[in-house]
């Protein structure tokens, strides 16, 4: 059968077809299924629509055809949909792509240049794309920041598309989590943070306080006073009660002083020695008086940031006057008391703030209408003096250190709840501890009980308080020292000599014991038991100063006139400086030098060599 003849006018109506219009920015590339049929393809599939279409023209004579369409038609060919099968071009070979679901730059740039691409879509943010090869393969790529990678992919026809999410690429979803997380954790550590510095765990009254509140007091307050202490814990010291009870008294009878026109003390300074019992005292007064007490140490005020300690030092105040009639107690007041203008800061020391606004608080504008204020120095030599007029601190109250009677009360008291035994005498050991104060005494009783633990008794004696006593002077025994039978015969002769002379001299210290057990740097120790009334008046005699050094030289008398204790070497030691002690006192006065010092001084000096 002969192939169907193609008419002029079916190849008319082709040539009439409309033609895509060229793109502005490439050449235009259709996908494979859109790729243009031969004209005799759409001559034959558009001629039955036109002939139900359009009504059939009249015969007329055929013209001639031109010469070309007579060859093609006098050339027998094959189904034209077999033939454009034929011709058309296969996929290229896998093997001329890089493996891999992921290529990189340069390998997606060189299958580009070859054509092995055919479409490309960017994510949002232009750093990836995923393309699709010829042969149906995808893949993705880490585009880098290239200005020419747009021309090169038109240049070669390629499809580019944009998508309207991200391109998931490997790790999408963790990188998402991980973004989607990391605000929510830091925004959960600053609340956490903030929430701790404002009300968390620390930041009350009497806690430590977060990272915002170094400007916040850090006072303990007690509304309800839980000290547990009264006067009735406090002995030695009668006088500094007797001042202290009519500050109770005014706490909790103010009608009564009010009547009378007179006004509550502002503040009342406590001046001692360390361990006299000022701070016992204070919560004594808490105990007592039974108003709110506010207790805080003087160095919680100074901080690295100037402002801070007067900011604490309102604050304070402020919960002070909120509590109305109230005490508050600032214990080692010389750290922020000190005289102004003596630090390198100058005025700007954070120091000098505080007192500045310490001053304003106890007696400025405001006032501090029912706040009395206690406090406690060792140094009121140092104290600004601004803060020991009247109206801020109007009563100085010296706790000094107790006496025989004030010993013997303090030791009954801190007895309480031991085990003595019958031959504890408290008169005779006051009497040995002469200048003890009240902490002294209360470290001997607990000593003494430590001591009769380890030798497993059932109560405390003499001994055992005796042991103490010579553990706190001395130092601990040297149970590991190994002492030959002489050296012992040789520390005994200079104790001995030390006990004799002192017996033998008038007008000095009775002996109270002898021990020739070595303790710190000593061999041996012989105690004296000195006047209480010469301790406590610190005035002392020429004769009793001639006779100390004699004492201190008796250690050296000779057990036979040729034989000198000389080789006792730490112990000779120990008696120079003494003595040096005891001639450099005696040199300090020009009295004691005109009077016959000159014939023994010499002569003393030339022993000690």
């Amino acid at each position: 059968m002969a192939p169907p003849s193609v008419s002029a006018s079916h190849l008319l109506i082709t040539a009439s077809l409309p033609k895509p219009k060229p793109s502005s920015l490439r050449p235009p590339r259709l996908p494979l299924a859109a790729k243009p049929l031969p004209a005799t393809l759409l001559a034959l599939a558009a001629a039955p629509a036109l002939a139900a279409d359009a009504p059939a023209p009249p015969p007329a004579p055929a013209p001639a055809p031109a010469p070309e369409l007579q060859a093609e038609a006098a050339t027998p060919t094959a189904n034209p949909f077999s033939s454009s099968l034929l011709t058309a071009p296969k996929p290229s070979a896998a093997a001329d792509l890089p493996e891999g679901a992921q290529w990189r730059y340069s390998e997606f740039l060189s299958a580009v240049k070859r054509g092995k691409v055919e479409r490309v879509r960017f994510s949002k943010d232009g750093g990836l794309l995923q393309l699709t090869a010829v042969d149906g393969r995808r893949a993705t790529v880490v585009v880098p920041n290239d200005p020419d990678l747009i021309d090169i992919l038109a240049t070669n026809g390629v499809d580019i598309s944009v998508s309207e999410g991200e391109a998931a690429g490997p790790g999408g979803f963790l990188a998402f989590v991980g973004n989607l997380l990391f605000p929510f954790i830091a925004f959960a550590g600053l609340f956490f943070l903030f929430r701790r510095a404002q009300g968390g765990p620390g930041a009350g009254p009497g806690g430590l306080g977060g990272p915002m509140d170094f400007g916040r007091s850090k006072s303990k307050f007690q509304e309800v006073p839980e000290t547990g202490v009264t006067f009735v814990d406090v002995a030695g010291a009668d006088q500094a009660k007797l001042e202290l009870q009519e500050v109770v008294d005014f706490l909790k009878n103010p009608d009564k002083y009010t009547a009378l026109g007179a006004k509550i003390p502002k503040g009342c300074l406590l001046v001692g020695p360390p361990g006299t019992g000022k701070t016992l005292l204070a919560r004594a007064v808490a105990g007592e008086a039974g108003v709110p007490f506010f207790s805080c140490a003087a160095s919680e005020f100074v901080e690295l940031f100037v402002g801070v300690g007067a900011s604490r030092v309102r604050d304070l105040f402020e919960k002070a006057k909120a509590k109305a009639p109230c005490i508050v107690f600032i214990d080692e007041i010389d750290a922020v008391g000190r005289q102004r203008g003596a630090g390198l800061g100058g005025g700007n020391d954070e120091r000098e703030q505080t007192i500045n606004q310490l001053l304003t608080e106890m007696d400025g504008f405001a006032g501090n209408s029912g706040v009395i204020v206690l406090a406690a120095t060792n140094r009121p030599d140092v104290l600004d003096s601004a803060l020991l007029r009247p109206g801020r601190f109007d009563r100085q109250v010296t706790v000094d250190r107790p006496d025989v009677a004030g010993r013997v009360k303090i030791l009954e008291v801190h007895s309480r709840g031991k085990a003595l035994a019958k031959d504890v005498d408290f008169e005779k050991i006051a009497r040995r501890t002469p200048g003890f104060t009240g902490a002294d005494l209360q470290n001997l009783m607990n000593e003494a009980a430590i001591l009769a633990a380890r030798r497993d008794l059932k109560e405390i004696s003499k001994d055992e308080i005796s042991d103490a006593l010579e553990r706190i002077i001395a130092g601990p025994e040297k149970k590991n020292a190994v002492v030959s039978e002489e050296k012992k015969r040789l520390v005994a002769y200079h104790e001995a000599g030390h006990a004799l002379v002192g017996a033998l001299m008038p007008e000095y210290d009775p002996v109270a014991k002898i021990s020739i057990i070595p303790r710190g740097q000593a061999g041996g120790l012989t105690f004296f038991a000195p006047s209480e009334e010469r301790l406590e008046s610190g005035l002392y005699s020429r004769n009793y100063l001639e006779n100390q050094m004699a004492v201190a030289l008796g250690g050296r008398c000779h057990v036979s006139q040729d034989k000198w204790l000389k080789d006792l070497d730490s112990v000779r030691r120990l008696d120079k400086l003494r003595l040096g002690d005891l001639v450099e006192t005696l040199s300090s006065d020009s009295r004691c030098l005109a009077r016959r010092t000159t014939r023994w001084l010499p002569r003393m000096l030339w022993t000690l060599r």
